[in-house]
């Protein structure tokens, strides 16, 4: 990688982790609002009405953002304009027709959806609003997957930004001036922030990329045929859209299930909602929410590792996954440690609920693994492995779905843990063996994953003593100086292993 190539990366991956991390706390404390305002159940009620949301969005944007972010990559690396615009209309145009055909049949079934398939007919309403977001939404996936292959993450995370602020004003508004409305109304409000703002975002993406576009020497280059070009793009997106689809609509039977299956534990239909509201919408994204870095990192590998398989730079392949996974679980263990130790106060700090900071502890083993697993799927997707994405999507959540209708009924939240536990580590074992098979490198058992742990639980073992002994501190205090001192200790303890953590955090350079 020459040496501008080096700035532009370090400063759009420093560009993008800034962008989520700052949506990310944003999103933590709108969840908050939620949470008040809607109460578990609302919650609850939200995420099932999200899943089928998350259905529809998977396959309104068809893949594509991947498929425009490699093809045009390639296009750039010859300065072939002309094709790379070719390649973004053709897409434009796949990706809106798709979505509007979501669009309709959501539309036209949102009832029966809500009450045969949710098993909630109060998600009608909402249904019914959500529908109209997916063309902007597929829209927006295009003109990211270009900016992210001309390398300016800065276009899509203003966008990101204002959309989010835009989601937040409008729900916030609905919600307080309208408080005294039902729980449905609650949850179309939500739906509502949310289709505002991703018909904003879109249109603030083709402004920014128009102007973009127009600096460029539009005309030069070849444009290539439309079947070649629409051949290109689906040889793509069609696997990595059915990998999300069917694991999204696989996901989305599990989210029925869930609640279903808890209420034969005997939990009422709205205590299993909560419950499965603590889960999805409160427990897990404060446990994802520190992985913004490597979610940054991954994204722009893409367009990187594309070029260097295209080129068969195999030492360069080696060497980027050798350091990512090392960053990977360096960093995914001292967060899962820091969650074991601090979850039931963060849950408490941050909720007001002392079952989320349960869930919080109990899944916070998962952490390094859930990292590990997000990394190597999006260093695949960039080395040409979408298919392999997709059969190990479909293992996951069929295996998930047979598990969650064998146990849950009978062993209630404690079975549904197990099947996390068991679920993530199956997917991360067979993305990660993947991964490495590719890169044709070996597992270094001790160094990703036997020294960090130690040094995790060293330093948080160390804290927790220590904490005894500061225990009259406010626990406002005492849990974010738990937090820092068990991460100092941590890279004290790294560095007497010797683990070149400077080094790794460098990576950038060795490429």
């Amino acid at each position: 990688m020459s040496k501008i190539k080096k700035v532009l990366f370090i400063k759009n991956a420093a560009i993008l982790t800034a962008t989520t991390l700052l949506l990310r706390v944003a999103g933590i404390f709108f969840k908050v609002f939620l949470a008040d305002k809607l109460n578990s159940e609302g919650v609850g009620l939200y995420h099932l009405v999200f899943s089928v949301y998350v259905l529809a969005a998977t396959f309104a944007t068809s893949g594509i953002c991947t498929a425009v972010t490699r093809l045009i990559t390639d296009e750039f690396a010859v300065s072939n304009y002309k094709a790379a615009k070719n390649i973004l209309k053709k897409a434009t145009l796949l990706t809106l027709a798709i979505a509007f055909v979501s669009m309709g049949v959501i539309f036209m079934f949102a009832e029966p959806i809500a009450v045969l398939f949710l098993g909630d007919a109060r998600a009608t309403l909402s249904l019914k609003i959500m529908c109209l977001s997916l063309p902007f939404m597929g829209l927006s996936s295009c003109f990211r997957g270009y900016f992210i292959a001309s390398r300016k993450t800065l276009p899509p995370s203003t966008a990101q930004i204002i959309e989010q602020i835009t989601r937040i004003t409008v729900v916030v508004f609905l919600l307080v001036n309208f408080s005294d409305k039902s729980l449905e109304f609650s949850c179309a409000a939500v739906i509502i922030g949310d289709t505002v703002a991703e018909t904003l975002s879109c249109l603030i993406l083709y402004i920014m990329y128009r102007c973009n576009f127009a600096k460029l020497s539009a005309n030069r280059g070849t444009q290539g045929t439309p079947l070649k070009v629409t051949k290109k793009l689906l040889r793509i997106s069609v696997p990595i859209t059915s990998g999300r689809y069917l694991n999204s609509l696989l996901r989305t039977v599990e989210n029925i299930l869930v609640p279903k299956a808890l209420q034969k534990s005997r939990l009422s239909s709205s205590a299993a909602l909560s419950v499965f509201g603590n889960i999805k919408g409160m427990a897990l994204p404060i446990l994802l929410f520190p992985s913004s870095l490597l979610n940054a990192v991954s994204t722009l590998l893409i367009p990187e590792m594309s070029e260097a398989t295209a080129k068969h730079q195999t030492a360069t392949i080696q060497r980027v996954t050798d350091k990512l996974m090392c960053i990977t679980s360096y960093f995914g263990f001292i967060i899962g440690g820091v969650f074991l130790c601090v979850g039931n106060e963060l849950g408490s700090i941050i909720y007001k609920n002392n079952q989320v900071g349960a869930l919080i502890c109990a899944l916070a083993p998962l952490v390094p693994v859930m990292y590990i697993d997000s990394v190597a799927d999006g260093m695949l997707k960039g080395l040409d492995q979408q298919l392999i994405c997709f059969r190990n999507c479909i293992l996951d959540s069929s295996v998930r779905i047979i598990l969650i209708m064998l146990f849950v009924s009978k062993f209630a939240i404690s079975g549904f843990i197990g099947i996390m536990y068991f679920s993530n580590l199956l997917t991360a074992s067979l993305n990660t063996y993947r991964l490495l098979k590719v890169a044709k490198l070996k597992i270094k058992f001790k160094k990703w994953f036997l020294k960090p742990l130690a040094c995790s639980a060293a330093a948080c073992g160390a804290t927790y003593i220590l904490a005894k002994y500061i225990s009259i501190l406010n626990v406002y205090v005492k849990t974010p100086l738990f937090i820092v001192l068990s991460i100092l200790l941590y890279a004290v303890f790294m560095g007497f292993l010797k683990t070149d953590n400077v080094k790794n955090l460098k990576y950038l350079k060795t490429k």
